[in-house]
């Protein structure tokens, strides 16, 4: 028998806040936390947009003897999911972790890279292994909180925040675990990961306005803002978070997931793998088409992302299409890659609970093949039950997680 699960606690670090109240706060007053680039010089570069973390000190989370054995994104995985654990108020040790993340440890990568061409091998650091390694997040958040379940990395691309909750949904679903602390890290805002990224022209130049460069569904977007953080949510076994009177936020009751087996970075043009990880996920969650409230999109602001989501939800919903909320935080937040769909997550667990859709900001022109309600530009109020979060990924990766208010 398929069992419940529920969500009782959740922690982020973003280009909004140093926590999940303050993320929440910007998301639906409008706010972007896109900015120039902070931590290195950007002269030589065509991009110099992105939305760092701000007033991210690492010495007022960590020691400097943690710090030297500590990558970026590992940090911002360390203090998400302290956060979560804490807002959970859990402290057994009987729970799995799982983190995503797209690219991992890159800070770590170019130091040491630096280090090598110039010092030869003995300049290299005995901690450039285990600092820069996709992993090392979620072995060093359950070392720190004694966590001894199952713990494992997720990496497929900008859904891997997604999968990892996802994964964490089926395990305790099927009654493998009964705790699983789930999200995604990232802390990739690096001269070469910038310069990958915009050599693709993936990126947006609008250099001149930074805050609204990020524009989701405009006719006039120009690509995605590399952005950077981590989300965290514990998920736990509905019976045993009611045994220990945990103060449950919400529930997961569906997750869908495909592969397009079409390009290594476009989209299906016929979004046939993106329809169908919605159908999947819907289909997971016995829930009728028409119960869906509010869909939180990938929506990164894209030229073909933003047109073959659009067409995957039309393909699912059909006329029902026109009629659901939908917005992309990512036109506030950036793009945080592999943390993206967990920052997505808590925005659709607080959408629920607050009866508040976020807005999708700098939606100033429509675009014709972009033509449902995106709640362009100002938070509308509305009663959710239903929410759905949509997370695709270079390499065809589609995956779709389905959240429900919580009723006992």
């Amino acid at each position: 028998m398929k069992k419940r699960v529920v969500i009782t606690g959740e922690g982020s670090i973003s280009p909004l806040g140093l926590n999940s109240q303050s993320l929440w706060d910007n998301l639906v007053n409008g706010i972007s936390g896109i900015d120039y680039i902070s931590n290195f010089d950007t002269e030589n570069f065509s991009v110099k947009i992105a939305g760092e973390v701000k007033n991210f000190e690492p010495n007022d989370f960590f020691d400097s003897k943690d710090i030297r054995k500590l990558d970026r994104f590992t940090m911002f995985g360390l203090i998400a999911a302290e956060q979560a654990l804490k807002n959970a108020k859990f402290e057994s040790s009987e729970c799995g972790v799982i983190v995503g993340t797209g690219v991992g440890g890159m800070h770590t990568l170019e130091d040491e890279h630096k280090k090598l061409i110039k010092k030869g091998q003995r300049g290299v650091s005995p901690f450039y292994v285990p600092k820069m390694i996709p992993n090392i997040a979620g072995g060093q958040i359950a070392i720190k909180h004694n966590l001894l379940g199952l713990n494992f990395s997720m990496s497929t691309a900008c859904s891997s925040a997604t999968d990892a909750i996802g994964m964490a949904y089926r395990l305790i679903s099927s009654g493998y675990s009964k705790a699983i602390l789930c999200g995604g890290a990232e802390g990739s805002i690096t001269p070469l990961t910038l310069s990958g990224f915009s050599n693709m022209k993936a990126l947006s130049k609008n250099n001149e306005n930074p805050q609204g460069a990020s524009r989701p569904f405009d006719k006039d977007r120009d690509g995605f803002i590399l952005s950077e953080g981590a989300g965290m949510l514990m998920l736990e076994e509905f019976e045993e978070a009611t045994k220990r009177n945990a103060n449950i936020i919400g529930e997961i009751i569906g997750y869908g997931i495909t592969n397009d087996a079409f390009h290594i970075t476009q989209p299906d043009n016929q979004s046939i793998g993106a329809s169908n990880a919605i159908n999947m996920a819907l289909d997971s969650a016995d829930v009728s088409k028409s119960k869906v409230d509010y869909i939180n999109a990938h929506g990164t602001s894209t030229y073909f992302n933003d047109m073959l989501e659009t067409q995957a939800i039309k393909k699912v919903f059909g006329d029902k299409a026109n009629n659901i909320s939908i917005s992309s935080t990512k036109s506030m937040t950036g793009h945080l890659l592999g943390a993206a769909g967990a920052i997505e997550a808590i925005a659709c667990i607080n959408a629920i609970n607050s009866g508040l859709i976020p807005p999708t900001i700098n939606y100033n022109s429509p675009d014709p093949e972009c033509d449902l309600d995106y709640t362009p530009n100002e938070v509308v109020k509305k009663d959710i039950n239903i929410s759905m979060s949509n997370s695709f990924g270079f390499g065809g990766h589609n995956s779709v997680i389905i959240f429900k208010k919580f009723s006992s």
